[in-house]
This record gives C-alpha cells, sequence and structure tokens, in this order.
C-alpha cells in the first residue's frame, strides 16, 4: 500500500475542499488595492497619484483613467532603465533581486523584466495552488510518490551587478521550496547546465534510475528529450522506461498542434494540464479536467484588464491605442477575443503581455490563449488568430492521418498579390497542392473575414514542406535552445525572408 501517497493525496483532497469557492470580482478588487497601497510610495506611484486612487468610490475606472498603458519598450524607456542605475523604489518598493530575460517568439534581443521578491512568492503560491487542484484530477496514489520533470531553462543564473538573470523558469526553478527537491528531476546539478544538448545528454543518462510521474515544459522541447530517451534506451514508447507517467503540465504555448506527435511517443494516455507561466508571472492554469481552458490566478499579485480586440486599436508595432477601452473582469463577456492588460507585484503597470484570449467560462475567470497581438493576421483583412490556425493545422493532421508539431506562415505578396504561405514543419510525404486545398478549405469554414478575404486580395494558399528539425535549428541560430523559446506562427515579410533563407540553406 502507498502510505505516503495515499496521505499526500488525503491532504489535498481535503485541503481544495477547505478552501471552498472563491469569487474572482472581489478577489480582483482587492488584488487593485493592494497593489496600490504597496507602490503608493515609489516614483511611478507618485507621478500617477496612487495616494488619491486609493480614495476613489470606483477605484478601478479611476486607475484606468489616470495611468496609460505600457508595452515593454515603453515602461523600460520612462521607469526600469532606472533600475539598472541603481535605482529603488521606481515602480515597486525597493529592488528587484532577478530580472527575467525574455525575447518570446519575436526576436534575438533579451527584455530584462524585473522579478521582486513579492513576484516569486506570488508565483510559488500559485504552484501550490495548481498542485491542490491536482484533487480535480482523480489521480491514482502511486502519482504522488513519483519524480516530476521540469526541462525548463538553465537554472545558473546570471550574475549582473546586483541582481541575478535568467529565463523565468530557471528563475523559478532555482527558488523551489526544500520540500519539494526530494520529487523534483532533473536535480539542481543537471538543471544549472546551461547548453541544452548538453543537459538533455545528461537527462538521457539518468532516465532509468527515476521513477517519473510528470513532466512539465514547452511541448516541442519536452517532445525532443523524450525521443533522445527513447532513441538512447531503444524503447517503443516513454512508458517502457517511466511506467507511472501519469501527468504531463504545457505552458507558454498551445498544446494543440502538438498533440498527435506527442501521443505517438506515449504507451498510454496521459493527463494533459496546461498552465500559462509568462515571465511577468504566474498567470493562469487548468484546474479541472472537464475542460482545457485555465482558471486566471485572481487573488495572487497580479491586477487584470482585458481590451476588446479591434484591429483598429492595436498599431504596427504591436503595442496599445492609448484610445482603447479596457474592461475589469466584471465587464467580459464569453467568446470574445480580449488583449491581456496586467499590473504586478514586479512593478509592471497596465501592462501590454503580448497576448490575446477568450474566456470560456466568466464566472470562474476560466480563459484560452487565443494568440499573440503581433501575430494576428490581418494583412489583407483575414482577420485570423493563432488559435484558428491551430485548428486549421489539427483539421490536416486528421484529414491525412499525420504530424504537424511545427508551423509558420507569412502574408506574403507576389506579383499577383498576397498569398498566405505555410512552412509545415513534418516529415510525412505529402502532396502540397492538396494540402493547400485543405487549408484554404478550413480556414474558409472557420472564419467568415478570411472567406471575404479570399474573394478580394488574398489570392490563395501556398504550402511548403520541411522538416521539423529546421524549426528548432531556427530558433537555435537565433535564440537559443530550450527553455521558454517558442516558435513564432507568423512573420512580416521582414522576417519571412530570413526565415526563406534560412530553409534554402539548409535544404
Amino acid at each position: 500500500m502507498n502510505i505516503i501517497g495515499n496521505f499526500i493525496k488525503g491532504v489535498i483532497n481535503v485541503t481544495d475542499k477547505i478552501s471552498g469557492d472563491d469569487n474572482p470580482i472581489e478577489e480582483q478588487k482587492e488584488v487593485l488595492k493592494n497593489l496600490l497601497k504597496s507602490a503608493k510610495d515609489t516614483s511611478f506611484g507618485k507621478a500617477y497619484r496612487f495616494e488619491d486612487l486609493l480614495e476613489s468610490d470606483d477605484m478601478a475606472t479611476a486607475f484606468r483613467e489616470a495611468v496609460p498603458y505600457f508595452d515593454y519598450n515603453e515602461i523600460n524607456e520612462k521607469w526600469w532603465h532606472k533600475l539598472h542605475e541603481a535605482q529603488s523604489d521606481v515602480t515597486w518598493p525597493g529592488h528587484p533581486d532577478y530580472f527575467a530575460l525574455s525575447s518570446g517568439t519575436t526576436g534575438k534581443t533579451s527584455k530584462r523584466i524585473p522579478v521582486t521578491d513579492e513576484m516569486i512568492d506570488a508565483i510559488r503560491a500559485a504552484g501550490i495552488k495548481q498542485v491542490l487542484a491536482l484533487a480535480n484530477f482523480d489521480l491514482p496514489a502511486d502519482f504522488y510518490e513519483t519524480g516530476i520533470l521540469m526541462l525548463g531553462s538553465s537554472t545558473d543564473l546570471i550574475e549582473n551587478k546586483d541582481h541575478l538573470e535568467g529565463e523565468i523558469s530557471g528563475i523559478s526553478a532555482s527558488n523551489i521550496p526544500s520540500w519539494f527537491s526530494g520529487y523534483y528531476k532533473p536535480g539542481k546539478e543537471i538543471a544549472k547546465i546551461d547548453d541544452w544538448d548538453e543537459r538533455v545528454a545528461k537527462i538521457v543518462e539518468k532516465a532509468p534510475d527515476w521513477d517519473i510521474g510528470a513532466l512539465s515544459g514547452i511541448p516541442s522541447w519536452i517532445e525532443l528529450m523524450l525521443k533522445e530517451v527513447i532513441k538512447e534506451h531503444n524503447l517503443k514508447n516513454i512508458h517502457d522506461i517511466w511506467p507511472n507517467l501519469t501527468v504531463y503540465t504545457s505552458g507558454g504555448v498551445a498544446f494543440g498542434p502538438y498533440e498527435k506527435s506527442f501521443n505517438a511517443l506515449m504507451g498510454k494516455p496521459v493527463t494533459v494540464i496546461d498552465t500559462y507561466l509568462a515571465s511577468e508571472g504566474f498567470i493562469a492554469f487548468q484546474s479541472r479536467p472537464d475542460t482545457d481552458a485555465m482558471k486566471l490566478v485572481t487573488d495572487n499579485g497580479i491586477y487584470f484588464e482585458f481590451v476588446p480586440f479591434n484591429p483598429d486599436y492595436i498599431l504596427e508595432d504591436g503595442s496599445l491605442s492609448q484610445n482603447a477601452p479596457s474592461l475589469t473582469l466584471s465587464e467580459v463577456k464569453t467568446g470574445q477575443n480580449y488583449v491581456l492588460i496586467i499590473s504586478t507585484v514586479s512593478g509592471a503597470w497596465r501592462y501590454l503581455i503580448g497576448d490575446t484570449i477568450e474566456f470560456t467560462d466568466v464566472e470562474r475567470a476560466e480563459i484560452k490563449i487565443t494568440g499573440r497581438t503581433k501575430f494576428f493576421l490581418n494583412t489583407v483583412g483575414s482577420q485570423l488568430s493563432v488559435n484558428k490556425l491551430d485548428d486549421a493545422l489539427q483539421e490536416l493532421e486528421q484529414h491525412f492521418d499525420i504530424e504537424i508539431p511545427e508551423y509558420t506562415l507569412c502574408a506574403k505578396k507576389y506579383n499577383d498579390g498576397f498569398y498566405h504561405t505555410w512552412y509545415l514543419g513534418t516529415t510525412a510525404n505529402l502532396d502540397t497542392k492538396e494540402v493547400s486545398k485543405k487549408l484554404d478549405e478550413s480556414l474558409k469554414d472557420a472564419n467568415k473575414n478570411y472567406k471575404v478575404a479570399r474573394s478580394k486580395a488574398l489570392k490563395g494558399v501556398k504550402v511548403f514542406i520541411v522538416n521539423p528539425d529546421v524549426f528548432y535549428d531556427w530558433n537555435d541560430r537565433n535564440k537559443k535552445k530550450g527553455g521558454q523559446v517558442k516558435m513564432e506562427r507568423v512573420m512580416n515579410e521582414e522576417k519571412f525572408a530570413d526565415w526563406e533563407d534560412f530553409v534554402e540553406k539548409q535544404s
């Protein structure tokens, strides 16, 4: 009998029941109040009169009227750069001990996003909430005695004057609580290895010694790691070596495009739980098995606002027009795309994180990520979000019975007009004309704006097939393997020309 596992499972079940029903709308009001109160004596708080906002009868309205939207470039140029000049109390009390490096999916240049002690605590608390939510998934007691393999970025953080720098997954892993260290794999020594290939080689070597019950990481890098384990140990599937693997927590990107290729590496079904951990904070996680949507963390250091997605509100660089209206959690509706805006205990204020989301259940504050403001494909009025592109890709996989773990595209102008030009990462032998036709049909059925665009400026769809390794090599050249690195799904023409040149050289 698994005494320890049953005990832990029992504690999780009881704790989850004791916690009772939450009230996201009221929690958000309290979070905003606490954020303003904490930061009122900072330079930012004084500039935007947080003291006065705290006295307002309608704090949410007063806040959005007083404070403008910021993207990273704006808040860094006006405020965060002072943190690198030894200034304190800039946008949050004190001085951050960490900065999260993030190039996201848009370029080589790293953003340096402050990570305060309060944010470290908030991320840890959100992680505990996610663990407690496992009670809803009815996992076997055995699961609670197995290891959790977290494939993030290196925990060997960079010392830079008075702070440490690294990707948020590395910062988080370097701050795991001591009670968790017995479950955490690959362990501190391997996690410190900066080179991704070297780190994976060590994981492959140690794999037979571990009893892994859960995996956590970006799907593309998890798949590559699993393939290496399977290949080196001559396995049919990963369950041959980790028979108790039960859960996979995906994060940062939609799991849909990877579902088929991921399942091909499994010997039996695993429970997939989505999480939304960004460099700016732990935003949401899937809290129940009846949906693949994620619950916003509404009581833990992040205040959310939502701008109805309208192309007129999005500037050419992906930032927001200052006249774009924002809504609170009490004002949103299901079935509408919103640009996500956050204010946090790391001193981000009305900050454009760059993601678009859709509510699936307002009362539960459950969302799905629908895309990126910079990756919304609307060059010729097609108005396609990334989730629509992902859906079309999954239809392709089902129709042709193939796996396409990676893709990218661009609305590219040819001599006779614009074509949506897709590059699909797959080893399957396909007729690109048939694939183009199916993609076109799927998108016409799914999106009326696309159908209208196809009758006007958008001439059609072109498809090119490349090996999935080309995508991983592209990321390696432009950024770095592993960690939080994600493939850009939609490129502008300048970036796409660079991509096509890279693909040609790989062939």
